[in-house]
């Protein structure tokens, strides 16, 4: 009886294929994506924790030492200039998206991600230098280009490192960086800038910079074997090698991009509005405004990481790897909700808990997502796939910007903002199970 061969001429596999071995180390490199995640969303934060300052023309100081500036000058920012601020950060960031998927394809994660990191990290510092909308617009900018980089590096690693049953997990973890991070900034920005000004709130992320680069350098080598190697065992194997607009040919990069389009601006609104919401709706100041984000950032972490356990939860169940992906993700986007009545609430404690379940939620679904980009993709090609997400959600959020900026500056409601919020989850899933059925692989 002839067998089928494989191109070398000897007997291919026909066995079912089997999940690959996990490769030792792979949390150790979750840990470095987690901080990297971390000191990412810290670095972003910063402006929309300082909005409501920079709306002022002064701040008035609390210093330490005798002889410290009591008062230090703002720029009496406005809501539209704000918008065209963050419209900055967010054209930037998609320009950016376009390249770094294939820089760190390209590259590698071992010089690829310290490239992205450095170039973040000074742009972030440099706000500390600029007094005019124009000059924040342009730190924005570059700091835009660098972040890009991050979650197609970050959700590269995890396809190489990690069996496709424990993605999901790993990409919980790392992603939860984002809310350790933008814990951390409302925990920290408003104590730097009321005692040293707010242009010292700026540069207290750089020392935390270097020393990652520096871990990353010294700690990271690429993994002996791909998840998707050809050579492992029940892999599947990876198809060709295409250039990035082809990728456009395939119903599930379509799915995932516009998934990302529909739903990643919701966070954009989190990261970058929420403080000027609890700032307006509930008055305020800096010295008050941390402790509801925090509470409102800590759960978004604790949704992040259940977000990424819940697949193989409702495997236990019975359900298969992918379509326990696709429940985990409807649970999440009905989470969210409730959010839709956040606009007219005078309850703050009320806002602060409706927040905080749509901020866990989202960052369940975004976990969930990223990972379905592997599902349907060979490692090889992910950092790509992930990139073309990441263009349309930071399109999406650069429109978002500018329209939230004329919303808020002339009718002071986030009522239609936060309807949207409330319905993206629910339509960005039927488009994703419209166009990729099941999460099938690409045949590329």
């Amino acid at each position: 009886m002839s067998g089928i061969l494989d191109p070398n001429g000897n007997p291919a596999l026909t066995q079912p294929l089997r999940e690959p071995p996990a490769l030792p180390g792979r949390w150790t490199v979750c840990a470095m994506l987690f901080v990297a995640t971390t000191i990412n969303y810290m670095d972003r934060l910063v402006i929309s924790i300082l909005k409501p300052v920079l709306e002022a023309s002064t701040l008035h100081l609390e210093p330490f030492f005798h002889g410290w500036p009591t008062v230090e000058r703002s720029i009496s920012l406005t809501d539209v200039q704000y918008g065209n601020i963050v419209w900055c950060f967010q054209i930037a960031y998609a320009l950016g998206v376009i390249f770094a998927g294939r820089l760190v394809d390209r590259a590698g994660l071992r010089f690829g991600y310290p490239i992205v990191t450095s170039l973040w990290s000074l742009a972030a510092m440099g706000h500390a230098l600029v007094s005019s909308v124009f000059g924040f617009g342009v730190a924005r900018f570059f700091l835009g280009l660098g972040e890009s980089g991050n979650f197609p590096a970050a959700v590269k690693a995890t396809a190489e490192w990690f069996p496709p049953r424990e993605r999901s997990l790993a990409t919980g973890i790392f992603n939860s960086g984002a809310c350790l991070g933008s814990i951390l900034a409302p925990f920290a920005v408003p104590w730097v800038a009321l005692h040293f000004g707010w242009r010292a709130s700026f540069l207290i992320t750089g020392i935390f910079s270097a020393c990652w680069i520096v871990w990353w350098l010294v700690k990271y080598r690429a993994p002996a074997g791909s998840m998707d190697n050809p050579l492992v065992p029940g892999a599947p194997p990876p198809g060709p090698h295409i250039v990035w607009w082809k990728y456009l040919r395939y119903p599930q990069a379509w799915g995932f991009v516009g998934a990302k389009f529909l739903t990643d601006t919701v966070w954009w609104f989190y990261i970058f509005w929420l403080p000027s919401y609890f700032s307006s709706r509930f008055r305020l100041d800096l010295s008050h405004i941390g402790l509801p984000l925090i509470v409102v950032y800590g759960f978004s972490s604790v949704g992040s990481i259940c977000g990424g356990w819940l697949p193989a939860g409702f495997v236990t169940l019975g359900l298969e790897l992918k379509r326990a992906r696709l429940s985990a993700m409807l649970l999440c986007a009905c989470m969210a909700v409730p959010i839709s009545m956040a606009g007219g609430l005078q309850s703050m404690w009320t806002a602060v808990a409706l927040l905080s379940l749509a901020a866990a939620a989202h960052q369940g679904w975004s976990a969930n997502l990223y990972t379905t980009a592997s599902d349907m993709f060979p490692a090889a090609d992910v950092g790509t796939v992930v990139s073309l997400g990441q263009l349309a959600g930071a399109l999406s959020g650069a429109i978002f910007a500018q329209v939230a900026g004329h919303i808020l500056q002339l009718t002071h409601s986030y009522v239609p903002l936060f309807l949207y919020s409330a319905s993206a989850y629910l339509l960005a899933l039927v488009l994703l199970r419209t166009l990729a059925p099941g999460l099938r692989r690409a045949k590329l």
